[in-house]
């Protein structure tokens, strides 16, 4: 990708907790083989996001990129939202 930064991940995710301002709780769901037995895991990891204007709503698809730290949590960017959420 052009003007991506390395070691800087970009990843997809559903928007689970939109409480605080400019801060939102991003759940991203990995599917992976487990490592013995080769069956296809579910695991979900929620990151912490910074988003600027305020835009998401939970229940929104967006995506995140890893930034430097921004508070004790916070490290991710709110970049773009690929699917606002039909709930609001």
């Amino acid at each position: 990708m052009a003007g991506q930064k390395r070691g800087r991940r970009i990843v997809e995710g559903k928007v689970v907790k939109a409480n605080n301002p400019k801060t939102r709780v991003v759940a991203i769901e990995q599917r992976i083989p487990h490592e013995l037995y080769g069956r296809i895991i579910q695991r979900t990891v929620k990151f912490v996001a910074h988003d600027e204007k305020n835009e998401s709503q939970v229940g929104d698809l967006v995506r995140i990129r890893e930034c430097r730290p921004l508070s004790k949590a916070k490290r991710w960017h709110l970049t773009e939202i690929l699917e606002q959420s039909t709930d609001q």
